[in-house]
């Protein structure tokens, strides 16, 4: 699996450093450095508390060492894989201090993200032999998409776009505003939006056929379909017939995916992944 660096974004790290000075606030672990002796070193481990696909163990790995640079990580199971009940991700040695100053907040991240990547791993899972993507949208925690859309990556699934500057997206708010007039001409939005953004991908939302067909007048390169059943996508599929891709989305669960999939959409979209993922049972032991 080739998943980026997040540790080299500045925003992971910016983000990261936020978080710790909410926890400390300027100061100090105050339970940590009252209780236990400054020179104490310990090694930790960070087990998974059940089966759950990793995300997040090098944000975790850059917390520690945001804390104190002395402390060191071994990955001992990577972003993408899976982990079973007790076993350890990470192994944490240096100053206890340290270690327990970091421990919250490096799991916070972790719990997060390991989730989102174990949700998204169950729908990779269900529609396996298709040839159908699952998708993540934008709704996501702000300020943390970055961190979402990465651990989306994790459970093999892909991203939509990053945000409003990487793709037009026409939806039904925009058509009933749109300067152009006819909001059933979905061709002509389609027109104008490539003569303003020539080198962005064009989506477009269809709820019918005749909007799919009109949309297709002007081929953008994707075509959201909303709130269909299987049996409208495959008549839209066959509508298409290639022209453009096709996105399903809305009303998709665990139990259906497999069957909206088959209609042959080269992609499901799914809100789910990144705003309704349990967090992921994850514990830092003293070894």
């Amino acid at each position: 699996m080739n998943l980026p660096d997040l540790t080299l974004n500045k925003q992971v790290l910016s983000t990261i450093k936020l978080a710790l000075d909410e926890d400390l606030a300027g100061g100090v672990d105050v339970t940590s450095v009252a209780l236990v002796p400054e020179d104490a070193v310990v090694t930790a481990d960070l087990l998974a508390r059940e089966s759950l696909t990793v995300a997040g163990v090098d944000v975790a790995v850059a917390v520690f060492e945001a804390v104190d640079s002395t402390i060191k990580c071994e990955v001992l199971i990577a972003d993408g894989s899976a982990a079973e009940l007790d076993d350890v991700i990470l192994k944490i040695t240096g100053p206890a201090v340290g270690i327990l100053t970091a421990e919250r907040t490096a799991l916070n991240f972790m719990q997060r993200m390991c989730g989102i990547a174990t949700m998204t791993k169950s729908f990779v899972n269900e529609v396996a032999g298709t040839d159908t993507m699952i998708l993540d949208t934008r709704k996501t925690t702000p300020t943390l998409r970055i961190f979402e859309k990465y651990s989306v990556l994790c459970g093999g699934g892909d991203n939509h776009r990053m945000g409003l500057y990487d793709r037009v997206l026409i939806k039904d708010n925009h058509r009933q505003l749109w300067r152009g007039g006819d909001e059933s001409r979905l061709d002509k939005a389609v027109v104008a939006a490539r003569e303003r953004f020539p080198n962005v991908v064009v989506e477009v939302e269809i709820e019918t056929e005749e909007e799919l067909k009109s949309a297709l007048l002007s081929k953008p390169e994707w075509i959201l379909l909303d709130n269909m059943g299987p049996a409208d996508l495959k008549r839209c599929v066959e509508i298409c017939g290639g022209v453009s891709k096709l996105e399903a989305s809305g009303g998709i669960t665990l139990d259906n995916v497999l069957d909206i999939a088959k209609s042959g959409v080269d992609a499901v979209s799914l809100g789910c992944l990144t705003h309704s993922a349990p967090s992921a049972d994850l514990s830092l032991e003293m070894a």
